[in-house]
């Protein structure tokens, strides 16, 4: 499982280094495509093949469907990492999440996100300021 929250920076040549913990569970190849809120997501490749596998019986009539299976896939890439651990961001992937230098890592369940800072600190401020009415909201869940 992909836990924790982990600042690094995103360098000239829009390479991002992957904490070891994540890079160990990722595997040699993973995807990594635009998500919600101006972040990314990454996917080990076995939880990718499920996500898609859901994405395909999303129905071709709903517009919404559409939408957000053209959003994903669209911006999805296959990628792995150098010697060093790094990945390269392309720039669609860049723009989307609005990255510069400084970026954060988080973990996510089965893959990890990847935000801008200064995003996920204003994220982070306005979820931790309703947490509690989130909570609530999410009691049919059994959490």
């Amino acid at each position: 499982m992909f836990m924790g929250e982990y600042q690094h920076t995103l360098d000239d040549k829009s390479r991002l280094i992957i904490p070891a913990k994540f890079r160990n569970q990722l595997g040699d190849t993973f995807v990594v495509t635009r998500w919600m809120e101006h972040s990314l997501f990454a996917f080990p490749k076995d939880e990718w093949d499920k996500f898609e596998e859901k994405l395909n019986k999303l129905p071709f009539g709903a517009k919404d469907a559409r939408a957000f299976r053209r959003f994903v896939l669209a911006g999805a890439i296959e990628s792995d990492f150098d010697k060093q651990g790094r990945i390269i961001i392309p720039t669609v992937l860049k723009e989307h999440a609005q990255l510069n230098k400084n970026v954060v890592i988080t973990g996510s369940g089965n893959g990890f996100e990847i935000w801008s800072k200064d995003n996920w600190e204003e994220y982070t401020a306005g979820t931790a300021e309703n947490f509690d009415q989130i909570a609530e909201e999410l009691t049919d869940f059994d959490l």
